[in-house]
């Protein structure tokens, strides 16, 4: 019998790039949005704003971006495996620079608001279902986890360059154009980032198939048989304690180094590009041709334990070097355990591609938001310094003990078809 040897995934480079793409943007927005608005707030409250209200009114509309992702990413990502991604991505693209270019022209803090949750609703329909689309559109495990890491990779990209692009276009529009903006505006990024929308939406179209992809129930039909059907919400809790974490991490990184340690604002900024850095290596790496699909399993504890030591140890810190160092193993974890989630309920999702990575993102969302709440609501507790940290370090190692037993779990069915690397 003839073994048929080409080399395939069932996805093309321009359909992954697409895919990629989308995420990005959706990112880049964000990335974009989140340093102006403090500065958007000032202008629109007027002169005499104090300070209490534009950080709080800066914490609520970020809730309200997530909140919006927490509720509607389940639902596009089943519409997805109803109706298939393309047609979902391009409503999410068409819809999130539609709102990204009316946005660069509110006047209202009400209309912000409001902008912010529709950029939400339309967000939540790109990021779970472009990795939905490589879960249904490639045939091997090598292949899938490879792709899923690349548009993880991405969304990362986009969230550490938002800032500096909306920066750079908006210096080159005011020299090129010699466009007068006023202070705090953020017309010219938000108005690029809109542009970049649509013109992605249009790659989108051609390179992203139309159909449903592969259906995976038959491949998957021993999960539901095998009394393992729990796994996947118990990968959709670790991915919310994760992203609690991360929370509060990042918020109480930029107090602890404002208020405690006296960093100065590129110090700040310096740590946050590392963490970004350091996410987006790992990533690199877990799901490099060095490390096979099926023993990523096998991190998922480890990193949830380094996790867990890494928030434990942020509040010891005591100056910038040492900070660095708990930074990079926080980042580092939770850079691996980010795609290793991700692919294992692609994994384990069968046919549900976009209804499971939709919860996923939405777990993600819901574990933001609480996590940063958390991490300045707690940051100031007299009785117990670090409160903050210490609470998340403990739903890690939470996390930990929760994930004992999944490696002799989270089994590929039929391993007896080797797959191959893309």
């Amino acid at each position: 019998m003839k073994v048929n040897t080409k080399r395939t995934t069932g996805v093309s480079a321009s359909t992954v790039a697409a895919l990629m793409l989308a995420v990005f943007t959706v990112s880049v927005g964000f990335g974009v949005v989140l340093p102006l608005l403090p500065y958007l707030i000032e202008r629109l409250l007027g002169a005499g704003v104090e300070a209490a209200q534009v950080s709080r009114h800066t914490g609520l509309l970020t809730a309200v971006y997530t909140l919006s992702l927490f509720l509607f990413a389940p639902l596009w990502g089943r519409l997805s495996d109803r109706r298939g991604a393309r047609g979902v991505l391009l409503v999410g693209l068409l819809g999130f620079g539609v709102t990204m270019l009316v946005f660069s022209f509110v006047e209202s803090l009400a209309a912000v608001y409001a902008e912010r949750f529709l950029s939400g609703l339309f967000a939540a329909a790109v990021t779970p279902v472009a990795a939905a689309a490589i879960g249904n559109f490639t045939t091997t495990e090598q292949g899938r986890a490879r792709r899923l890491a690349f548009v993880s990779m991405a969304g990362i990209s986009g969230f550490l360059l938002g800032p500096m692009l909306g920066v750079f276009v908006t210096r080159f529009a005011a020299d090129f154009f010699t466009l007068a903006m006023p202070a705090g505006s953020a017309a010219i990024p938000l108005a690029a980032t809109a542009l970049l929308a649509l013109l992605v939406a249009s790659a989108v179209a051609f390179a992203v198939p139309g159909g449903k992809g592969h259906d995976r129930s038959q491949k998957n039909a021993g999960a539901a048989a095998d009394k393992t059907a729990w796994l996947v919400p118990k990968l959709l809790i670790l991915t919310f304690i994760v992203s609690a974490g991360v929370g509060v991490f990042e918020v109480g990184l930029a107090l602890r180094g404002k208020q405690e340690l006296g960093l100065t604002p590129y110090q700040i900024a310096l740590m946050f590009t590392e963490c970004s850095l350091v996410m987006f290596a790992m990533q690199a790496i877990v799901f490099s041709p060095w490390f096979k699909p099926d023993t990523t399993r096998w991190l998922i504890a480890p990193a949830l334990a380094v996790l867990a030591a890494g928030l434990f140890l942020v509040p010891q810190a005591s100056d910038f070097t040492l900070m660095l160092v708990v930074i990079g193993a926080v980042a580092a974890s939770a850079g691996v355990l980010s795609p290793i989630l991700t692919y294992w309920i692609s994994a384990k999702a069968g046919s549900a591609q976009g209804w499971q990575l939709g919860k996923q993102t939405a777990a993600a969302s819901l574990g933001i938001t609480l996590g940063s709440a958390a991490g300045g609501l707690l940051y100031d507790v007299a009785a117990l310094p670090g409160a903050s940290f210490i609470l998340a370090a403990g739903l890690a190692a939470l996390g930990l003990l929760l994930s004992l037993g999944l490696p002799h779990l989270l089994v590929l069915r039929n391993s007896c078809s080797r797959p191959v690397s893309a």
